[in-house]
């Protein structure tokens, strides 16, 4: 195929056209960054303790002596038992609680009384503080005690539907475009999320959560898709890299402050399809991904969309934009290989398929490990959240000053080895030193998320357009895998406390080797059929003095290209 950014150079790179489009996408974005993590409020599981019923006509003070005191760190009411109820009432006819509280004046522990009685589960269910949640999945369902396991099974289930809709969308947005996956996803984004609020128990609530899934991280590759081939040059850089990620992650940061506002769960629910049903009227104003569109032959389609941008532009279109005979080539491989299989067909492209799946794992279990494990900090749940996404904004602002300039291996592996460190020492700090604890939190999620920068910027340049949104997508698919397990690292913490940053420290380190083998990038010109790919590197330390791969004559008046970054 000839050279799709000269073809389309007398556009120009930042018009009004590009303006539009960079606003456009910008703003249906929203939608997806809002519902990224709504799993850490919807679930949300406040501190509980048995109920007591007010028919044991028990006295406050046995009330609260009803329960028994764990000693841990420091000692707090048991969450799933209370002393036998029956036995409670006996001491409290007898009138012993004044025994307890000579104990008690003695030296002596009141516990030491009310120990010697049997222990029972929370057969009347249970009180939740309501402090920071009115009411959350885990409350209303009870999701707690014997039935906590429900409550990682609902987070895996959410992101295996993430997992479901990038195996399904990429081959869809690949073979009918990327424009009807982004709204389509939106629109069952929406949809779910209005249904979700009514919800009669928890067995329907994870089956629509899992709706919302699907269409969650499906519509956000087809976003970055669509706006890394409509965009070229140095304005695809600012538009992925910083623009994008900036408006997503203040998309994020709605969350915190709408459900400080909103504290019950269904409310909330009815609240996050907003965004959605507010930008589904874009489809009439957002353009198809003319490159999509000339890599499937689809000629006219193309030249009508492009000279329509050059009347906005106000510059000339050349006669003939796009020779019919040079994307031949690509519209036959188009037909014949675009499939999912075609990512392991050959030694070269299953190579660096595997490799970046692996890294892809280790980063989004790295990423949404982070975010579970913020819940073990002590303060309140809502300002770190907030502050765990706010610390996004420089990260995103570091990869896009790293993609411009800076070898991609380079930076992957700088940016984990300094996750890696940051996380790691948190099991020196983690007692003691809150505000030392929570600023190495910080820092490593300032490098998970450039690394993630960096990553996408490495997976878009390396795979051709007649399959980069299935590649992308089954990259993301395996994100998806990497953030289902993060849902289970919490239960780690019954083993060892230190037990979850030491697997999140650890799995930075695992992707650094593996980056090496990746061809290096930058400056490079964008393939546009999987012959035209890089090839899989023998394993060496990338600070080596090795030049950069060169470009080949044909290439030599290619604008540089650079596909950027999006959000796990």
């Amino acid at each position: 195929m000839q050279d799709y950014e000269a073809s389309v150079a007398f556009l120009g790179t930042w018009g009004p056209f590009q303006r539009r489009v960079t606003l456009l996408l910008c703003l249906t974005s929203v939608p997806f960054g809002y519902q990224t993590l709504s799993m850490m409020f919807l679930l949300a599981s406040p501190p509980h303790h048995c109920h007591i019923p007010t028919h044991s006509n028990l006295s406050q003070d046995w009330i609260q002596a009803s329960i028994p005191t764990q000693v841990a760190e420091q000692p707090e009411r048991s969450s799933c038992s209370r002393y036998k109820l029956d036995q409670v009432q006996n001491l409290s006819t007898l009138g012993s609680l004044e025994l307890v509280h000579n104990l008690s004046a003695l030296g002596s522990s009141p516990e030491i009384l009310l120990s010697s009685l049997k222990q029972e589960g929370c057969k009347d269910g249970w009180n939740y503080s309501t402090e920071y949640y009115h009411s959350t999945v885990v409350t209303e369902f009870n999701l707690v005690c014997s039935d906590q396991w429900k409550q990682p099974l609902t987070s895996l289930v959410y992101f295996f539907g993430g997992l479901s809709g990038c195996f399904i969308s990429g081959r869809i947005s690949d073979r009918f475009g990327r424009k009807p996956v982004l709204f389509g996803s939106m629109a069952m984004q929406s949809v779910f999320s209005i249904s979700l609020a009514f919800a009669p128990s928890w067995p329907v609530f994870t089956v629509l959560y899992f709706m919302i899934g699907l269409g969650q991280l499906a519509g956000y590759v087809a976003l970055f898709v669509l706006g890394s081939e409509t965009l070229t040059g140095l304005t695809r850089v600012f538009f992925s890299n910083l623009v994008l990620p900036f408006v997503f992650v203040s998309a994020m940061m709605l969350l915190p402050a709408i459900g400080y506002l909103v504290r019950d769960w269904r409310y909330l629910s009815l609240i996050m399809a907003v965004p959605g049903l507010a930008c589904i009227p874009l489809w009439w104003l957002v353009p198809e991904s003319t490159r999509w569109l000339v890599s499937c032959g689809r000629l006219q389609e193309a030249e009508t969309l492009l000279r329509s941008a050059a009347l906005e532009n106000q510059v000339e279109a050349p006669h003939v934009i796009f020779l019919s005979s040079n994307v031949e080539t690509v519209k036959s491989q188009k037909d014949e290989s675009l499939n999912f299989l075609d990512l392991l067909r050959t030694a070269n492209i299953r190579n660096i398929t595997l490799v970046l799946w692996l890294i892809w794992f280790s980063v989004g279990m790295n990423y949404f490990g982070l975010s579970f494990n913020i819940s073990i900090l002590s303060g309140n749940p809502y300002l770190n959240y907030f502050l765990m996404t706010v610390v996004e904004l420089p990260a995103y602002a570091a990869s896009w000053l790293l993609a411009r300039s800076f070898p991609r291996r380079q930076s992957f592996i700088s940016l984990a080895l300094l996750g890696a460190l940051a996380l790691l020492l948190i099991q020196i700090t983690l007692h003691g030193h809150p505000a030392v604890t929570l600023t190495l939190v910080l820092l490593g999620k300032f490098a998970i998320v450039a690394c993630s920068g960096v990553l996408y910027v490495f997976t878009g340049e390396v795979f051709p357009t007649v399959i980069r949104n299935t590649a992308m997508s089954s990259c993301a698919m395996f994100t998806r895998v990497g953030s289902s397990v993060s849902s289970y690292l919490l239960q780690l913490v019954v083993l060892s406390e230190f037990l979850p940053w030491i697997v999140v420290g650890s799995l930075s380190l695992f992707s650094v080797p593996l980056c090496l083998f990746l061809p290096e990038t930058l400056r490079q010109p964008l393939p546009d059929t999987i012959q035209q790919m890089g090839l899989i590197q023998k394993f060496r330390w990338p600070w080596a003095s090795t030049p950069l791969p060169k470009k080949s004559a044909k290439d030599q008046t290619s604008a540089p290209e650079i596909i950027c970054t999006t959000h796990l």
